[in-house]
């Protein structure tokens, strides 16, 4: 026997500190300011660049984000550190992340009327988990008092999304009951906030989903009718930090490559095609026509992108509200970012109405779920 997945519940985690344009343009050029200085000789010489000031103007233009929300904003402000800095906790106290993860599953559940007893599974799904093992999932499921079974997966900005088809197959398979997916992300201890091409994209957040079986749901819902996952190899956006990264000889160094890196341009002439055809043959295996579209939840990486694919997939641009963005307030917040959209910008969907969440990112890696409101 088939059951129908639906999506029950979301829940967001928001940091209680946030950084602005105007503070983080003041942080970084004065880091620059100091570097030029430092390295005065060797700029003079043209054996170094010098860096550049970064300005609100180039962010908002870049970008269209306005802030971010962060778990520090004291480190990241400091032109000497210039990165979150993050209390070291003890073996025997919750992790950041499970700790995020968990304010954000309680929402979903409290938002779906159910509690932690109604849960089978919790998938953790994000870009970056902050150690190997035990997996952050099962620590999530121990704080909640979920019984069952709980695993880590990532696949960089797309987790989300990977995560609920995961969840979803296996609610319709009968094997569990629901699952939760949890995305905590704390991108700012990823990101080099010393690089003016991207110290302004990231912010951190943890939102979770609740999938169940449709005749368990207490209230209304979105039935999940089809989910679309693809990768494709790409090193256009790679981060090379790793366990293995004191067993090489310059591993211990303060090597650029060690953070989020990516080449914009290609990123931006690569995915955008691939993930608007990726959309369009969703919608056309499923027999979804651009007329029957209401709302499309998208990754909140970038503006410009997010126009575009919106375009691409509606035929025309589309109207206010059909295609929300939430990266002005929260910036790119990885496998989070359509998550938030769709929480944030759901409920006033009518029965039978049709929606798309879709994350992308690198891999390259996209995820499409095709959802219709009901009750």
């Amino acid at each position: 026997m088939a059951y129908s997945p639906v999506i029950s519940g979301t829940g967001v985690f928001t940091p209680d500190q946030s950084i602005s344009n105007a503070e983080l343009v003041e942080a970084f050029n004065a880091y620059a300011d100091r570097y030029n200085a430092k390295h005065a000789d060797e700029i003079a010489a043209g054996t170094v660049t010098a860096k550049e000031h970064s300005s609100e103007d180039f962010i908002l233009k870049a970008s269209g984000i306005e802030q971010r929300y962060v778990m520090n904003k004291s480190g990241v402000l400091d032109p000497d550190v210039m990165h979150p800095l993050l209390r070291q906790r003890g073996d025997d106290e919750p992790s950041i992340m499970a700790e995020m993860a968990l304010d954000a599953a309680n929402k979903a559940l409290a938002a779906a009327g159910k509690t932690a007893e109604d849960v089978d599974a919790v998938i953790c799904a994000a870009s970056n988990l902050e150690r190997a093992y035990p997996a952050v999932a099962i620590e999530i499921q121990e704080l909640l008092g979920v019984k069952g079974f709980a695993f880590d997966m990532n696949v960089a900005c797309s987790s989300a999304t990977f995560g609920i088809q995961a969840a979803a197959d296996m609610v319709r398979s009968g094997s569990i009951r629901s699952a939760l997916v949890v995305n905590p992300e704390i991108c700012s201890a990823h990101l080099e906030w010393r690089d003016r091409d991207c110290h302004f994209i990231f912010g951190d957040v943890a939102t979770a989903t609740l999938i169940e079986r449709a005749e368990d749901a207490n209230g209304p819902y979105f039935e999940i009718k089809s989910t679309r996952c693809a990768t494709e190899f790409s090193n256009n956006i790679r981060n090379n930090n790793g366990y293995l990264r004191r067993s090489r000889p310059d591993g211990m160094q303060d090597r650029r490559d060690m953070q989020f890196m990516q080449n914009g341009r290609k990123v931006f002439k690569e995915v955008l095609p691939l993930v608007s055809q990726h959309i369009a043959g969703h919608m056309e295996e499923e027999g979804v026509k651009a007329d029957d579209l209401k709302r499309l939840w998208l990754h909140q990486a970038n503006k410009s992108m997010n126009d575009f694919i919106g375009k691409k997939v509606m035929g025309r641009t589309p109207e206010a509200g059909e295609q929300p963005n939430i990266l002005q307030d929260y910036a790119n917040t990885s496998s989070a970012g359509s998550i938030i959209a769709f929480s944030q910008y759901s409920e006033d969907l009518a029965p039978g109405d049709v929606g798309i969440i879709c994350s992308f990112g690198a891999g390259y890696s996209v995820g499409s779920v095709i959802l219709q409101r009901h009750g």
